[in-house]
């Protein structure tokens, strides 16, 4: 499982477009929010801990070990100036050519410990790690990591080039002790009554790109099951209070190849109006039991 995000102050969009806010402005809207430590791999797990919190879902424990695979790939990422999920041992700074054999290679005893893992990158222009986590949480692939509700230890490493990226890399793992969800449950994001969600995202910064020929589009709205669940949709809409349903792309197991069996996703094709009550209508079958979510958010 894995996902690239290229994100960069100013790419994409319009002039008029609404821009990521920075960590101390996400920190200043949100209540119960982490307070920065300047450390953007330290930053960047206490903001996906308390985004996971505020979805219902424990805080990942922090590894050391981890910690050591995703320094490196940070590392290796800078030396080569690239950003990649893939390494080549022809190359400087080379610790294993995916994140599983990162992680074996920093030590960590994946094959005995743990039933799946997870990396989620992102290269920006600004030390910041809050900004840099949130932005990765707005790219759907990578959320479908990051809310995996059976990721119970995690690590990160940062790196930088003068002039050049901030790369954020975050490993996650899910133990053999990571608890299993009640059956029929379900993760929503954005969560019920959620206030401030933002309007937009840039399809095109992400890899794979979730919205191919469109870089624009509205803030993804999502369904996360346990790993080992299998989901299917039956109806997933979004509409904005009072009015008519909006066009959105269907991101669900086996129609998009980059989506799990256990989650499911739409994409607004263009950006949510501002200052609105949004509605979603999710049903379908969750390990053939019928389940239905009826909730609402508003965008900042």
């Amino acid at each position: 499982m894995a996902a690239c995000l290229l994100w960069l102050a100013g790419c994409g969009g319009d002039a008029d477009a609404p821009r990521a806010p920075s960590g101390a402005q996400l920190a200043a809207q949100e209540s119960g929010a982490p307070r920065a430590s300047g450390d953007i791999a330290t930053d960047g797990l206490a903001w996906i801990a308390y985004r996971r919190q505020q979805a219902g879902l424990p805080a990942p424990v922090r590894d050391a070990v981890i910690d050591r695979a995703a320094s490196g790939h940070s590392q290796y990422q800078q030396i080569n100036n690239r950003v990649t999920h893939d390494q080549s041992p022809a190359e400087p700074g080379f610790t294993g050519a995916t994140a599983s054999d990162r992680l074996r290679g920093a030590g960590y005893a994946l094959d005995a410990l743990a039933q799946a893992d997870g990396e989620v990158i992102a290269a920006t222009a600004g030390a910041d790690g809050f900004a840099a986590a949130d932005g990765l949480l707005g790219a759907i692939y990578h959320r479908y990591i990051m809310l995996q509700p059976r990721f119970d230890r995690y690590g990160a490493g940062s790196a930088r080039r003068d002039g050049g990226y901030h790369w954020l890399t975050v490993n996650f793992v899910a133990t053999n002790e990571a608890p299993r969800p009640a059956n029929a449950s379900l993760v929503l994001w954005p969560v019920p009554e959620q206030a401030g969600v933002r309007t937009n995202f840039f399809s095109d910064q992400e890899t794979p790109d979730p919205v191919p020929g469109i870089d624009e589009v509205g803030y993804p709205v999502s369904v996360h099951a346990d790993l080992d669940a299998t989901l299917r949709v039956e109806r997933f809409t979004l509409a904005e209070r009072g009015g008519d349903l909006l066009p959105v792309r269907l991101l669900a197991p086996g129609a998009d190849e980059a989506t799990p069996d256990s989650a499911a996703a739409i994409v607004p094709l263009a950006r949510l109006r501002a200052g609105a009550v949004h509605d979603v209508v999710f049903s379908g079958t969750l390990d053939g039991v019928p389940v239905v979510r009826r909730w609402s958010f508003s965008t900042r």
